[in-house]
C-alpha cells in the first residue's frame, strides 16, 4: 500500500504506524539499527535534523522504501484527510 507524505510530520506518522504494525517499540527499533531511541522519536515526531542515511536505515528496517514522483495538485485538505 502506498502512503503519501508531504511533510516531516506526515512521514513521521507513517514511520510510527509501520513500526507499531511490526510490534516494535522505539527502543527495539533503535537497538536493531544501532542508534538511540531519541533518534527514532525525533524522526517519528517530524523534527528536522536527521541525516538522510538515518532515515534510509529506518525505512529499510521497517520494510519501506522511498519513491519520488510528481507532486499532485490536490488541495491541502485532501492530503490531510488521508491522515
Amino acid at each position: 500500500m502506498s502512503q503519501l507524505a508531504r511533510s516531516p510530520d506526515q512521514l513521521g506518522a507513517i514511520l510510527q504506524r509501520q513500526r507499531n504494525l511490526k510490534g516494535l517499540t522505539q527502543k527495539q527499533l533503535a537497538s536493531q539499527l544501532g542508534m538511540r531511541q531519541a533518534t527514532v522519536s525525533q524522526l517519528e515526531s517530524g523534527l528536522s535534523g536527521a541525516r538522510l542515511s538515518t532515515l534510509m536505515d529506518v525505512l529499510a528496517a521497517l520494510d519501506l522504501e522511498l519513491v519520488i514522483g510528481q507532486r499532485s495538485k490536490g488541495k491541502a485538505q485532501d492530503i490531510e484527510d488521508i491522515f
